[in-house]
Formats: C-alpha cells, structure tokens, sequence
C-alpha cells in the first residue's frame, strides 16, 4: 500500500484545504486578504493541490479491479455521467449556493435541476466519481475518485451549515422546498435546456476520452460517430 502513498496524501491535502479555506478559515482569510484576494488565494490553493493529486494518480500503480467492467457496468456508467452532466450544466442558473449570490434567491421557487436537488453542481461532482470507480474499481481510483464523491458530498452538507448561519430563515425555507438526495423522477422535469447543455456535454467529455488513452465511453464505446 506504500505506493499509493503519495496519492493518499495529496489527495488529503486537496480534500482538506477545501474544508479549512471554505469553512474555519474563510472569515479570517476574507479579512487578511479581502473577497478577491481570498478568491484568488483560494483558486491557487486548489489548482495546485488538485495538481499534484492529478500528478499522483498518473504515477500511482494500476492495480487488479475488484470486478469486471462488463457492459452492464459500462451503461450504468454511461448514465450516472449523463446524469451528472445535465445537473451540473443546469446548476449555474440562480443557484443560491454559489458564493456572492443574493440571499433573497434562497425565496425562490425552486426551478430547473433544483427540482431534483438543491445541489446539482456537487451532484453532479460525486455521480462522475461514482461512475469512474465503477469502471475503473482499483485501489487507485478509489482514492482519487472517491476523495472527489467524499468532498462533494460532504462538502454540501457543511455548505448548508455554514448557509444557515449566514442566511437563517430565508435558508431554511429553501431547505424545506427542496431535497438534497436526486428525486430521479424530478429528472424528468428539469426542463429541456439543462437536458440538451448535458447532453452536448457529455457527448463531448466521453469523445474526448480518446485523448487521454482511455477506452472509448459512452456513446463511443459502442459506436464509431
């Protein structure tokens, strides 16, 4: 296990400076360093710890998958990063989780992908790893992918604490019109924009798969377009 053990660490590091910048650490960083320079700070912190995570990921050894990848596994894949392509491409549309939004569109009825989840972009985050690991069940991946699955999941629930402080009332009704586990059937009633910006974007995250020497996904596992 020692050599992962890099991988481990860095991927540690990602997953805790997020947690430390956005959450014990942020007020005094805002105040050292005001809201651009935070931003910035913060920007640095994560490309650079995400960098070495990537770094590490492509050094760790690739071990035996724990199962095959049949086809099975593959379309269950194909599905989880559709879903997670639509939901994050919709979260960018009054999303009253970003950071500088207005209080009042926490008031809002909620909309779009946030039918399904009041966090689609997170979501959309986990059910990528999700999928890879199906795919790709190595030691490696588990660590990699799942740190991202850990961060986006539990990073949600400590955003909606820490919002809760910041916002009171008004959060607190959004937490009651809303869910924070998808409802697949309210998939069904995002609206036709985030299906199409998903689909466009998923159709070219899984062609570009080719790129990165790895096997075709999605629609290009099955099929030459």
């Amino acid at each position: 296990m020692s050599e992962y053990l890099f991988l481990a660490a860095a991927s540690i590091l990602f997953v805790g400076s997020h947690f430390l910048m956005s959450h014990p650490w942020r007020a005094d960083m805002v105040r050292r360093f005001g809201a651009n320079g935070f931003l910035g700070l913060y920007s640095l912190v994560s490309f650079a710890t995400f960098g070495w995570m990537l770094l590490e990921f492509g050094r760790a050894p690739k071990g035996d998958a724990l199962w095959p990848a049949s086809d099975a596994v593959w379309i269950a894949a194909s599905v989880l990063t559709l879903v997670a392509a639509v939901l994050f491409s919709g979260s960018f549309i009054r999303n009253p989780s970003l950071p500088g939004v207005p209080d009042a569109m926490a008031g809002q009825t909620p909309f779009g992908v946030f039918k399904a989840t009041r966090h689609p972009m997170m979501w959309g985050f986990a059910l990528w790893g999700i999928a890879h690991i199906l795919v790709a069940p190595r030691i490696d991946n588990f660590i990699f992918a799942g740190s991202l699955v850990f961060l986006a999941l539990a990073g949600s629930k400590a955003q909606e604490i820490k919002k809760r402080k910041l916002m009171g009332a008004q959060w607190d009704g959004w937490l009651r019109r809303t869910q924070f586990a998808i409802q697949p059937v309210a998939l069904l009633k995002v609206g036709i924009g985030p299906w199409i910006a998903g689909i466009i974007l998923w159709a070219a995250a899984t062609w570009a798969h080719s790129f990165w020497n790895v096997a075709g996904a999605g629609l290009f596992r099955w099929f030459s377009v």
